[in-house]
């Protein structure tokens, strides 16, 4: 698993004009192929009576995952430059629709490029990227003494605490970054004079 990726801060609309010709660049996260195909479904629906709806995505954490299409543009000149600049941007889990309304101006092929290309590049900083992080899960077994303490210690030094639960004792579940997980074993064993016990789960990905 990547350590790391870039993706949209949120959904939304960007719309440029070049020519008279408009682009709007619409964004959506996709955490599949078949959630990118769907938005992209929905967009070519709304603007059924735009000229073009191009599009482009990128899934997975290491990019395993890039598609596009240049919806009867030249070849070459929409889908290709819209993925282009998602990866130049490093973006992941992300879609990409850039629906143009022509405005009688004919742009040639290098105009269509640096438009749609443009246009996917000005969406992303319209509408912002968030760095995700990949965390190790793990669960915390304390006691209800010393529970209230630990959990204000994890969030007062920034842990993520993803759930609680009320039993015998009670169980934290975490998210560490796998460099930390050491540390933050020892860290556990003193703040609870070794009474609380710490299991690694899975990985996920979270907010970095």
């Amino acid at each position: 698993m990547q350590d790391e990726y870039r993706t949209i801060a949120r959904a939304g609309v960007h719309e440029t004009e070049v020519n008279r010709s408009r682009f709007l660049c619409a964004l959506a996260p996709a955490a599949t192929e078949q959630e990118a195909q769907e938005f992209i479904a929905a967009v070519r629906k709304e603007h059924a009576d735009a000229t073009h709806n191009c599009w482009a995505y990128v899934i997975g954490a290491d990019a395993a995952v890039q598609k596009a299409s240049d919806d009867g543009e030249p070849g070459g000149t929409a889908g290709v430059p819209m993925l282009q600049m998602l990866l130049r941007r490093d973006m992941r889990y992300v879609v990409a629709v850039v629906t143009r309304y022509f405005g009688g101006v004919k742009l040639g092929a290098g105009g269509l490029i640096r438009a749609y290309g443009g246009a996917v590049g000005e969406a992303l900083d319209a509408l912002g990227t968030i760095t995700r992080r990949r965390f190790r899960l793990a669960t915390v077994t304390v006691d209800h003494q010393r529970a209230g303490k630990v959990q204000n210690d994890l969030r007062s030094t920034g842990r993520e605490v993803r759930d609680v639960r009320y039993g015998e004792a009670v169980t934290l579940e975490i998210a560490l970054p796998d460099a930390d997980v050491d540390a933050f074993r020892a860290w556990l064993a003193d703040a609870t004079a070794g009474t609380a016990t710490f299991e690694l789960g899975g990985e996920a990905y979270g907010d970095a």
